[in-house]
Formats: C-alpha cells, sequence, structure tokens
C-alpha cells in the first residue's frame, strides 16, 4: 500500500516587505495504515501544509509524493484527479450546499465516478450512519447543528474510499463523547485500508487516537512534544 512522503517541503508568502515561510523544509513519511496527529499553535503552518499535500497550493520547494507519483508535479488535471479519486479531505470549512439534504451533501463528490443516484445513495447511506447521522439523512444542512454538519463533512470525505485521509480539526465542532467516536472511526479506517491519515488538530482527546505525534512551530516540524498530556491510550 502508498506511503505520503514529503522531502524538504517549503511554501513562503511574501508582504509587507518580507517573506514568511509558513512550511519551512517539513520531511516527513507516513506509512499506509498509520496515522499522524499534527499539533501547534495557530499559524504555525498545519493548514498550509495539509494544502501542499493535498496538490491546492503549489510547493515552493521541495516534494511531496504519493504512491509512487511525484504531486507536486501534477498538472491541474492530474491534480484534480488525485483530488477526486485518491484523496478524502477533511477541511475546516464544510464546504456543504445549504438547501440540500445531508445524504445530498455527502454524496456529492461521488458525481464525478458514474455511479447512478441509487448507487451513490447505497454507498453514501452507510457512511452516514457511521458518523451517527442514520436518523438525520434528508435534513438539510442548515437543519443541522454545526457537530452534525462536521459529521457529514466527514462521512463526504470518506465515502469515495480514499487512499490517503487528512482531516484539519476533525473534531472541532464536536463534544468529547463523540469526538471520540469519530477519531476512532478515522483510526480504524485508515487500519482497515491501510491507508496513511494525518489529523491537524488542537484537541487533546486526538493523541490518544494516533500511531504518532509531530509538532509544527513557525512551519518547522519540532521532536518537542505538543503541551499536552494524554490520559490514556485508546485500544
Amino acid at each position: 500500500m502508498a506511503a505520503l512522503q514529503l522531502r524538504g517541503v517549503v511554501k513562503h508568502y511574501r508582504g509587507g516587505g518580507e517573506t514568511v515561510r509558513a512550511v519551512d523544509g517539513v520531511t516527513l513519511t507516513i506509512e499506509a495504515g498509520e496515522v499522524v496527529g499534527l499539533y501547534g499553535p495557530s499559524g504555525s503552518g498545519k493548514s498550509t501544509l495539509l494544502m501542499l499535500i493535498a496538490g491546492l497550493l503549489a510547493v515552493d520547494e521541495g516534494s511531496i509524493r504519493f504512491g509512487g507519483r511525484e504531486v507536486t508535479g501534477f498538472s491541474a488535471r492530474e491534480s484534480a484527479a488525485y483530488r477526486r479519486h485518491d484523496l478524502g479531505f477533511v477541511s475546516q470549512q464544510f464546504h456543504l450546499i445549504p438547501h440540500a439534504s445531508a445524504l445530498d451533501n455527502a454524496m456529492i463528490g461521488l458525481g464525478p465516478l458514474g455511479l447512478t443516484a441509487r448507487e451513490a445513495r447505497a454507498k453514501t447511506l452507510p457512511w452516514l450512519e457511521r458518523v451517527g447521522l442514520g436518523t438525520r439523512v434528508l435534513h438539510t444542512s442548515e437543519e443541522l447543528s454545526m457537530g452534525e454538519r462536521q459529521r457529514v463533512a466527514i462521512a463526504a470525505a470518506l465515502v469515495g474510499e480514499p487512499g490517503l485521509l487528512l482531516a484539519d480539526e476533525p473534531t472541532g465542532n464536536l463534544d468529547s463523547a463523540r469526538s471520540k467516536e469519530i477519531l476512532a472511526l478515522l483510526r480504524k479506517i485508515c487500519r482497515e485500508r491501510e491507508i496513511p491519515g494525518l489529523l491537524v488538530t488542537h484537541d487533546a482527546v486526538a493523541i490518544d487516537f494516533v500511531d504518532r505525534v509531530i509538532t509544527l512551530r513557525d512551519g518547522r516540524l519540532l521532536d518537542e512534544a505538543p503541551p499536552i498530556q494524554p490520559a490514556r491510550k485508546a485500544p
């Protein structure tokens, strides 16, 4: 199965007469089936790093490889295909259609796969049930709480059965009990499907559901542990 490999990745922004290195020489490998928790203060470059891996931003230096392919060398068309077929991305912004149901929002990414509406529904409903929304599938996003919208976005990221999972604060709008359920699900999916997972988070609960913790500060990976203490290691 495919691993995710970053080598010397740099992304900088220019403004106000200075250059800010949002991501500064990151080298990282996440093996198939491994879930890594990425911690760091706001503004440390965590979300930028995810967008680089997703091909939503171009790197200034370095390389990103997934499945033996050079993501940093993709054309616009190849990058779109990579996101559509290989990537499950849980964003902080849910990107839900306001008047569409949870079911329609969760299965919208299946459109390019050529499935019939019945096939898409059959593929999507089990994922909505797995994130605890089995009784809310016909409610519009406007009728859902913030936590429920978060779970729709997670189902939408998983329904295409991606080969790589990226999640930006996946439990940011969930209570502690639901956070544990979702984190356990994400870990289970990565292990069952043998896919790499990278979870950006500030949630202390998340540290109990990852295989390894890394810390990003000022765009650089550090050896130091995040400033939180795990209560226990999840089984």
